[in-house]
């Protein structure tokens, strides 16, 4: 038989084939390797504004994007694009402004690398930082969780039909399950994505990780919207795009073409979600590595566009699977011993079942570009922050050489990976769902950063009070929403006026992070004018 026309195997040869490219990349970036702490951690403060919003754009856009986009459209209909992403389009750049920016100026005026660094700093207190580390790592670690877990999924659904004999996924009524039997299993995918990620970052680095982040955001930008054209053609039927899409629009239930049955009040109350990328410690880092103030330019103009340009076709093929003009066979993939769809798999079962085994394999290829360009960052900046946050700030920087330093980051990353690879094997829950609690709990630290930057009245206190709100009320809403079985759909019900008004769990962690801070500092000592000095004009 024929390579081509072997079901799964052109997918498999194309992904090891990208693989293969990015491990290249990866290990010629190492080459530039100066040796130095610096060089290892934010590339020496030497990224342009082209690569800055490729690096900054590529971590943002996660398997959350990509694959919980449109698993979520399923679940929940085209509302999710209003949610998220429009509301992401202008936040994000805000952010960049408004923290980043400001950012940028005070750690290259102070030598700082990660978040904890500023916060220690500016608030004269090494408590701080002992409180941040733990929270940030917690954060990052389910965040890490959606790009393992999604990335299994995407290899096993797009290999499907490699060898069934070896591969056999049966469901519940004793059949094979068709868009997943005979895939590469998803703790074998999961592996080898974390391996090659950990490679290349092992040895290239923030520059290794710039360079690879803005090859797989061209790659999944440019297949991301091939995958679009060619599912609307094969779905539509019809002679052309725009036919394509009307015959498309009018087979979606108006349930999932329209807001109709989702809460104005949790419409609106989303997007404070996004505010959580002014926390993000591994877009901190990506901050650091720009030349100039003037590098963020592009990134501010130009993320909102990529975001649509992502998040639209990500939604809208979300959705076309609720419609009619959806075939019925193959059938839609289960959660393995369910007779639940598996919405994590809605995005590369289409990519599988509606296009040819090349370009399918080139689609696998462009949405673990997605996935892999967060995983990088986000194993680099939590190898950063155990190295300059706790090893070297309590053992003495003066005891530590560069040498050093980048030997402990490298093996705190193969910690990490391993870790997160382990707690990957448990079942997985939905992408979206994980996501959101993720980024709720860096919104709800928004505050603590806002303030630091642009109040002088924070103290240590109202900071660290601060933090402990939100992260109390983050864990006892998510304890409830497990034990309640509601992770995906939890919300806060409040009476007011006669009515019940659904409002997401993020507005409560915030506003008690914000009411803390606000309260604590004005009760507790100030910071000496010397050290507001360095931080404000």
């Amino acid at each position: 038989m024929d390579i081509i026309d072997h079901k799964g195997l052109p997918q498999l040869i194309i992904i090891l084939l990208y693989l293969g490219a990015l491990l290249a990349l990866g290990l010629f970036s190492s080459r530039l390797f100066k040796g130095t702490k610096e060089d290892y951690q934010v590339a020496s403060h030497s990224i342009g504004p082209f690569l800055l919003l490729m690096s900054m754009f590529g971590t943002t856009m996660t398997a959350f994007a990509l694959v919980g986009s449109s698993g979520e459209a399923f679940k929940e209909g085209v509302g999710v694009y209003g949610m998220l992403a429009s509301s992401s389009g202008i936040i994000h750049s805000l952010c960049f402004f408004v923290i980043g920016v400001k950012v940028w100026k005070l750690a290259r005026r102070n030598h700082y690398t990660t978040q904890i660094e500023f916060f220690r700093d500016r608030l004269q207190s090494d408590f701080i930082g002992l409180l941040l580390f733990p929270i940030l790592v917690g954060l990052v670690i389910p965040y890490l969780l959606i790009g393992v877990i999604s990335s299994g999924v995407v290899v096993q659904s797009l290999t499907a039909g490699l060898s069934p004999d070896l591969f056999p996924v049966i469901g519940p009524d004793g059949n094979p399950i068709r868009a997943l039997n005979g895939g590469v299993p998803t703790w074998l995918g999961s592996l080898v994505i974390c391996v090659v990620v950990l490679v290349y970052v092992f040895f290239g680095g923030m520059r290794g990780t710039t360079w690879a982040n803005t090859m797989q955001t061209i790659v999944f930008m440019i297949l991301g919207i091939v995958t679009f054209y060619v599912i609307a053609s094969k779905l539509g039927g019809q002679d052309g795009l725009m036919a394509n899409l009307k015959a498309l629009g009018e087979s979606i239930p108006e349930n999932k073409s329209t807001r109709i049955e989702m809460s104005k009040m949790k419409f609106f109350t989303y997007l404070l979600i996004p505010l959580s990328v002014g926390m993000f410690p591994h877009l901190f880092q990506h901050w650091m590595t720009a030349k100039s103030a003037n590098t963020f330019k592009v990134p501010l103009i130009c993320h909102p566009i990529f975001i649509m340009i992502v998040w639209v076709p990500c939604v809208l093929v979300g959705v076309w699977a609720t419609g009619s003009l959806m075939p019925s066979k193959p059938p839609l993939p289960l959660i393995p011993g369910t007779n639940v769809v598996n919405a994590n798999a809605i995005l590369p079962f289409l990519v599988n079942t509606q296009t040819g085994n090349i370009l399918s394999g080139l689609l696998a290829a462009g949405i673990l570009a997605a996935i892999m360009s967060s995983l990088d960052s986000q194993f680099l900046c939590l190898g950063t922050i155990f190295t300059n946050d706790v090893l070297t700030h309590y053992k003495g920087k003066e005891n530590v050489t560069d040498a050093q330093q980048v030997l402990y980051t490298r093996l705190f990353i193969i910690a990490i990976v391993a870790i997160t690879y382990g707690l990957g094997l448990l079942k997985p829950p939905s992408v979206f769902a994980l996501g959101v609690w993720c980024f709720s709990g860096f919104s709800a630290l928004f505050p603590i950063v806002f303030a630091a930057l642009y109040w002088r009245g924070l103290t240590a206190a109202g900071a660290i009070s601060g933090v402990f709100a939100a992260i109390t009320s983050w864990s006892v809403m998510f304890y409830q929403a497990v034990q309640q079985g509601t992770l995906r759909t939890f919300v806060l019900e409040l009476p007011f006026g006669g009515e019940t008004y659904e409002v997401m769990p993020v507005v409560a962690m915030l506003l008690s992070s914000l009411v803390t801070m606000i309260i604590v500092s004005l009760f507790t000592p100030k910071p000496s004018e010397a050290v507001l000095a360095r931080f404000f004009d």
